[in-house]
């Protein structure tokens, strides 16, 4: 079995860090740095992302799989597992699937419920830059542009740009999977599956994926959870207000 690749960095007890639907390690390097005065942080890349390998299958069962292999490879347990948005979901599912190994649990901007698709612009924008490969990230912003109107979004997808050719750039996501899978990874967690260790659920005050009626099946499966609201931020609450989520992730864990 493929290990997936990740980032290390820091020492002490182990950190798992798990970005969302179209992110990397990358994406968590400088809240990393912070973290790694006090803990040995692995910021993974997921299969189909960032620098993991490709694969045709794509779900949570199989995320879980691929996190577990690594867990054992690294021999960290118990450990604290954060993931946002996807990764939050896989951290639920992994969570509820090997509850032994962890030691607290931290889900961003996710709840266990199904979520409706709505990622299709994006991954066409995106197909057409897979299909057709850029020369430049002008190019791509350009073309990407058509697709999805608001810039920092179009840059947090541009990250996962690299260069094959001093004249062309590819995507490292494997898009036509991500497309083709897309219905699987916005399934709700089992209604049966349950952890109950120390959870925290952090919301962004302007996203809409953690409402109050996602609450009561929150605790019903999670019955250690904190809830809370972090202030002026919305999905990428960890992006668009740093110092307040690091903060809240701070408490939590206590360092």
């Amino acid at each position: 079995m493929t290990l997936l690749h990740s980032q290390v960095i820091g020492q002490g007890p182990p950190l798992v860090v798990l970005h969302g639907l179209l992110g990397m390690s990358d994406n968590w390097k400088t809240h990393a740095k912070a973290w790694a005065a006090h803990f040995k942080v692995h910021l993974l890349d997921l299969r189909n992302h960032g620098r993991s390998f490709h694969s045709d299958t794509f779900s949570y069962p199989d995320m879980v799989a691929d996190l577990e292999h690594y867990v054992s490879h690294h021999n960290l347990q118990p450990f604290v597992l954060l993931g946002h948005s996807m990764g939050g979901k896989l951290a639920m599912w992994y969570a509820t699937t090997y509850p032994q190994r962890l030691q607290k649990l931290i889900v961003a901007d996710m709840a266990p419920r199904a979520y409706p698709v709505h990622h299709q612009t994006i991954l066409t924008g995106l197909m057409d830059l897979h299909q057709n490969h850029p020369s430049s990230r002008q190019e791509a912003d350009n073309r990407l542009a058509t697709y999805v109107p608001d810039a920092p979004t179009r840059q947090f997808l541009l990250k996962n740009l690299m260069r094959i050719a001093p004249d062309r750039l590819a995507l490292r996501p494997n898009v036509p999977v991500l497309q083709q899978r897309i219905e699987q990874v916005m399934e709700a967690l089992p209604t049966e599956n349950s952890y109950q260790g120390p959870a925290l659920f952090v919301r962004g005050e302007n996203s809409d994926y953690v409402q109050p009626q996602d609450h009561p099946q929150i605790y019903a499966q999670f019955p250690q959870a904190q809830i809370c609201t972090l202030a002026r931020a919305g999905h990428w609450l960890h992006a668009e207000n740093p110092v307040d989520f690091a903060a809240t992730i701070q408490e939590f864990i206590g360092f």
